[in-house]
C-alpha cells in the first residue's frame, strides 16, 4: 500500500475517533423543561386570544370566475400568528427557575413569575434554585435549539388544535421527555 493511502487513512480513522468522543450529552431535565415550557407559553398565549378573531389564509390567485381562492381561520390557530409567538417565546425563559420536588427530589424548570392576569398563584420559592442568568440562558438556549429544530411541527400542531400538545411535541416528537422520570410529570 502507498503511504499516501495509509495517512488518508490513519487521518480518517483518527476524525472519526474525535467526532465519537466529542459528542455531547442533552441535558434531559434543562431540554424536557424547555420543551414544556415552550408549550405551555404558546398554550397561554393562544388562550388569551378572542376566539372570534379571524384571519385571512390562503394564495391570492384568481379562479377562472374572477373570484379569490382564500379561506378564514381563528387568529390564535393561523400560521403567522403562531410563527409570531414562535419569535418571542424563548425571552419568557426568564421567568423559570429549577425547581426541586420536595418529595421525589427531581429537578425540572417551572415558572415561578406571575402572569400579568395571575398576580394570586405565587408558587412557593423555596424550592426554586436561583443560580443566577447562568440557568435561564442555558434553558433560552435549549429553547431556541428546540424551536429551531421543530418550528414546523411545533406551528402544525398548535395549528391543528390537537389534545395534549405539551405531551405529543416533548414526547413524541422531540422525544425529549422520553425519560421515565418526565412520564409522570405534568405533561
Amino acid at each position: 500500500m502507498s503511504p499516501w493511502i495509509k495517512q488518508v487513512c490513519l487521518v480518517l480513522a483518527a476524525v472519526f475517533m474525535l467526532s465519537r468522543t466529542t459528542e455531547s450529552k442533552k441535558d434531559e431535565a434543562l431540554y424536557c423543561s424547555a420543551c414544556m415550557a415552550i408549550a405551555e407559553e404558546i398554550n397561554y398565549s393562544v388562550s388569551q386570544i378572542d376566539p372570534k378573531k379571524t384571519i385571512h389564509v390562503g394564495g391570492f390567485r384568481l379562479k377562472p370566475d374572477g373570484s379569490l381562492t382564500d379561506k378564514k381561520v381563528p387568529l390564535a390557530r393561523s400560521e403567522a400568528y403562531l410563527t409570531e409567538l414562535l419569535e418571542e417565546v424563548c425571552n419568557s425563559m426568564s421567568d423559570y427557575a429549577l425547581y426541586e420536588d420536595p418529595d421525589t427530589k427531581e429537578k425540572s424548570y417551572k415558572r415561578f413569575a406571575p402572569r400579568g392576569n395571575d398576580g394570586v398563584n405565587f408558587p412557593d420559592f423555596k424550592h426554586f434554585k436561583f443560580d443566577g442568568p447562568e440557568s435561564s440562558s442555558a434553558l433560552k438556549f435549549a429553547c431556541e435549539s428546540i424551536v429551531e429544530e421543530l418550528e414546523d411541527d411545533i406551528i402544525s400542531l398548535f395549528a391543528s388544535e390537537a389534545d395534549h400538545v405539551a405531551k405529543t411535541l416533548c414526547n413524541e416528537v422531540s422525544g425529549h421527555c422520553k425519560s421515565s422520570v418526565f412520564q409522570h410529570s405534568e405533561l
